[in-house]
């Protein structure tokens, strides 16, 4: 199925020892955590009005009431990773078949996510908030790492690129580009390049990422 502006919001619930991740099938990116699943789910609602920015900015049809559609469907049994800050299963859900028109759904949400990060790292100071007991990066060195990650995720599809500099928009865009063009065909929902992720773990995890470190900027400039 597509992302849809009717009928419930199927939920995929990954469980670790001492996290739990929420995440909406369909909408890649808009996936929350917490200490157990009633406070992942409650983040997730949570998050709807900054997620519609999302669709808003994919040209995606959006439910005004998503907080109120949310009904888990899958529950997956997490690991070290989990626990550490990462939704890294793949699931039952993440290996479904899509159609090429639902490839360019997903491929506008994630081109989405990463247009909302590169507005939002803009537009904030180069000296974040710190956190409570200090830490926390500066804005370019949030920049650096979500170049990085993407980096690292372009390979974990079967990509060959260098690692581009932050600061150079074009190889930046070009990276960015190679990964959509990846995720944009129709799938039998097998794992791309013979790799690990199929293309709606890659979308989801990718965009996860991406919109995690946005919002991060957001909350601490």
């Amino acid at each position: 199925m597509m992302a849809s502006a009717r009928g419930p919001i199927g939920v995929s619930i990954e469980t670790g020892q001492r996290k739990v991740f929420a995440w909406a099938i369909g909408w890649p990116g808009w996936c929350r955590s917490g200490k157990d699943e009633a406070s992942a789910l409650e983040a997730l609602a949570a998050y709807v009005p900054r997620y519609a920015a999302v669709a808003a900015r994919a040209a995606v049809s959006w439910p005004e009431d998503a907080a109120h559609r949310l009904a888990v469907t899958e529950r997956l049994a997490g690991s070290s990773g989990t626990d550490f800050g990462v939704p890294g299963q793949v699931g039952a859900q993440d290996r479904r078949p899509f159609s090429t028109a639902q490839a360019r759904q997903i491929c506008s949400l994630v081109a989405a996510a990463w247009a909302i990060f590169d507005e939002v790292a803009a537009s904030a100071p180069a000296s974040l908030r710190k956190g409570p007991r200090g830490g926390g990066r500066d804005r370019d060195k949030v920049v650096s790492h979500v170049t990085e990650a993407d980096h690292a995720y372009a390979r974990e599809i079967g990509l060959k690129s260098r690692l581009p500099e932050p600061a150079d928009q074009a190889a930046v865009r070009a990276m960015r580009d190679s990964v959509l063009e990846a995720l944009s065909g129709r799938s039998d929902g097998s794992p791309l390049a013979g790799r690990r992720w199929p293309p709606r773990y890659a979308a989801r995890r990718i965009s996860w990422h991406v919109l995690d470190h946005a919002w991060e900027i957001e909350d601490r400039s």
